[in-house]
């Protein structure tokens, strides 16, 4: 039975250790919306009520410590961009990106994920946070690394960031066909080994966690991961994999986010 009285994100002793930063990886839980999107559906492009849509954002936001104005989000569309925040923006006019960084205290960066990886970026100690988008295409094409060198460009040093990727799909769950092997493997012979065959043939499992935290180590950070899965765990996420898969005619969105506390 999923609570709605108020949500209770996931967290991350990694990040708890950062000076200064408020941070929570947000299940299903805790928020108003009913039936599919039950019930801490906050993604504004869902079918679900706006009205709920709208609640569910204000109480991820109170659990961050902001105003709902405060939660910052993009226009998410698969890309390795990445928007420096300065102050919040509306909604209705978000910036197509798949990341964010801050240095500006009481903004909360939030990234919507139903399957896709989030990941979260701080260094405590030049008070610089980051928020990634992460499917297949991002991580491929650099987000995650455009999202370190714009921490640094505010004052971040990259081996002062931590980074941790929140619930995702995991390998066991994830089956893609030879075109999606090819991608990988022509841009580095070595992605093969993110691949595991499946039974079906010329299909394989494709291992987006590890590739993930792989990139992120090689990128210098220290990195971390909830070790969650959004296809198995249907009580706490959404997944666009297994609404796939039902036939199911909308999903959810959960959220991760961060901020910087005000002292």
């Amino acid at each position: 039975m999923l609570d709605k009285t108020k949500p209770e994100p996931l967290r991350s002793p990694l990040l708890d250790g950062a000076n200064g930063v408020r941070h929570g990886f947000f299940t299903r839980s805790g928020g108003v919306s009913e039936g599919i999107f039950g019930s801490l559906n906050v993604g504004l492009g869902s079918s679900d009520s706006p009205d709920a849509v709208r609640e569910n954002r204000r109480r991820v936001a109170a659990w961050m410590g902001a105003p709902a104005e405060h939660l910052v989000t993009v226009h998410q569309c698969h890309s390795a961009a990445v928007v420096v925040v300065d102050e919040a923006f509306p909604v209705n006019s978000r910036p197509n990106a798949d990341a964010m960084v801050t240095r500006q205290p009481g903004l909360a960066l939030g990234v919507l994920a139903a399957d896709c990886g989030p990941v979260l970026f701080a260094d405590g100690e030049a008070r610089v946070v980051g928020a990634a988008h992460t499917g297949w295409k991002g991580a491929l094409t650099g987000v995650l690394e455009n999202t370190i060198a714009a921490m640094e460009r505010l004052g971040a040093s990259r081996e002062r960031i931590t980074a941790v990727l929140g619930p995702s799909i995991s390998q066991e769950n994830y089956e893609v066909g030879p075109e999606y092997i090819e991608r990988f493997t022509s841009a580095d012979a070595e992605n093969a080994r993110y691949f595991r065959l499946s039974g079906k043939p010329g299909h394989a499992l494709f291992d987006l966690k590890l590739y993930t935290l792989d990139r992120l180590a090689r990128a210098g950070v220290k990195a971390g991961t909830l070790g969650r899965c959004t296809y198995a765990e249907e009580d706490n996420f959404f997944s666009y994999r297994r609404t796939t898969h039902r036939g199911e005619p909308d999903y959810g969105r959960q959220i991760s986010a961060i901020c910087l506390e005000e002292f």
